[in-house]
């Protein structure tokens, strides 16, 4: 049977995808998970009683599933009430769930809460060291209970939900700035925490031919901010836009590189993982969709949504200066597609 140009084969193979690494091997799964959880566990034995009550929660604990990305109080430990060693911890953290971009993209959205500190004179409000981390479940059980994970603060929100023989799942993965470019009256001037994924956003949209704009356009306005926002992670349900399998190669290629540019910001395992996933549920039922301007600088919005992703990108707010982004796996939110598998072994191993 002759494969056609965009059958998932190839597809697999422009996601840099083969058949060794469609799935992460048991063992590096474990590798991952047990490296995770070590970490996890070094930062609880740097903190003293008062601190493990306020950093750790029960799995079950509703708040896990609340994460916001305003400038509020949250659960969990912040940064500004920890030592420089257990702030190394935090960041060792990290790096056990993001990638190198990842967390510099995480160090620049820190960055861009101190500079919009000092654009408005609100430096305490602005605290580029209120962002907190809290763990839900207990690391140490790794191998045989799920345990979950959050870092958070203002336009930032990575949560990591930690599946006993099943995995890691990676979403809802929230990032903002404000200022999206740093103004020229700033020493910073120019500086941008997610240039990327506006660059690589108006890239795609200005490949589109004429007829496959008119049916990426699904508002002649943006929507002013993310729609699957904090409590809303399920609110799309019909998928909009241009679908990839109308597109060219070239085009399709551009838009997995947009997609890439958020998944790749979790570690190369997890990452190939979630690509994979997507190939799996079809990549040809991936659209893109876009509302407002289709110049920088204006209010515009765009959207990247299918079987298995949401990706939704904003830029209305402060004169068309500031991002709010999102990356959900509507399948696996919090975990729930691995948590589901984990209960149903778990269930048959007792019967």
């Amino acid at each position: 049977m002759l494969e056609t140009p965009w059958s998932r084969r190839h597809m697999l193979h422009m996601l840099g995808l083969t058949a060794a690494t469609l799935m992460i091997p048991f063992r590096a799964r474990a590798r991952l998970q047990e490296e995770m959880a070590q970490r996890a566990r070094d930062l609880i034995d740097h903190l003293p009683d008062a601190q493990r009550r306020q950093a750790l929660y029960p799995f079950e604990a509703d708040e896990r599933r609340d994460w916001h990305f305003f400038p509020r109080r949250r659960p969990g430990l912040a940064l500004r009430d920890m030592t420089p060693v257990q702030r190394e911890r935090v960041w060792a953290l990290l790096g056990a769930g993001l990638s190198e971009q990842g967390l510099e993209k995480t160090r620049d959205v820190i960055r861009t809460e101190a500079i919009l500190g000092e654009l408005t004179g609100r430096r305490q409000y602005r605290d580029p060291e209120n962002y907190a981390i809290v763990l839900f479940g207990d690391p140490a059980s790794w191998l045989t209970a799920p345990w979950s994970w959050r870092f958070e603060g203002h336009h930032l929100s990575l949560t990591f939900t930690v599946i006993p023989d099943h995995g890691i799942a990676v979403t809802p993965a929230f990032v903002g700035a404000n200022p999206a470019t740093a103004p020229e009256s700033h020493e910073h001037a120019g500086f941008k925490a997610l240039g990327q994924e506006e660059a690589h956003g108006f890239g795609l949209l200005r490949s589109l031919s004429d007829s496959q704009r008119a049916k990426a356009l699904i508002a002649p306005e943006s929507f002013g901010n993310i729609l699957t926002g904090p409590g809303r992670e399920g609110r799309l349900k019909e998928r909009v836009g241009l679908a990839l399998g109308e597109m060219t190669a070239a085009q399709r290629q551009q838009t997995l590189t947009l997609i890439e540019t958020y998944v790749k910001n979790v570690q190369p395992e997890l990452a190939k993982r979630e690509l994979d996933r997507l190939a799996s549920a079809g990549i040809d039922a991936i659209h893109f969709a876009w509302a407002g301007s289709q110049q920088p600088g204006r209010p515009h919005y765009y959207r990247l949504h299918g079987p298995r992703l949401v990706i939704e990108y904003d830029n209305t707010q402060n004169g068309a200066n500031h991002i709010h982004a999102v990356w959900h796996d509507p399948t696996n939110s919090f975990g729930q597609d691995l948590l589901r598998a984990h209960y149903e072994a778990s269930h048959n191993k007792t019967q």
